[in-house]
């Protein structure tokens, strides 16, 4: 994800009516764009890497008390 802020799009209002705005945004965002978001916040928090591997398996063994 390339694409850079656009500045002159900030807005300042209450928190309910920037919550309500948060909503609709995503209400009509279509999947694509959803899927290009999570990744790229994936990309942010834990690296390159989590978005071109596989996901690791981790298998657990409890003992049965």
């Amino acid at each position: 994800m390339d694409e850079r802020m656009d500045r002159q799009q900030i807005s300042v209002g209450k928190p309910e009516d920037l919550d309500r705005e948060e909503r609709e945004h995503w209400a009509r965002s279509t999947v694509e764009e959803k899927l290009r978001t999570i990744t790229y916040l994936r990309e942010c928090f834990y690296g390159p890497e989590a978005t071109t591997g596989r996901l690791q398996r981790i298998h657990t063994v409890l003992k049965q008390a």
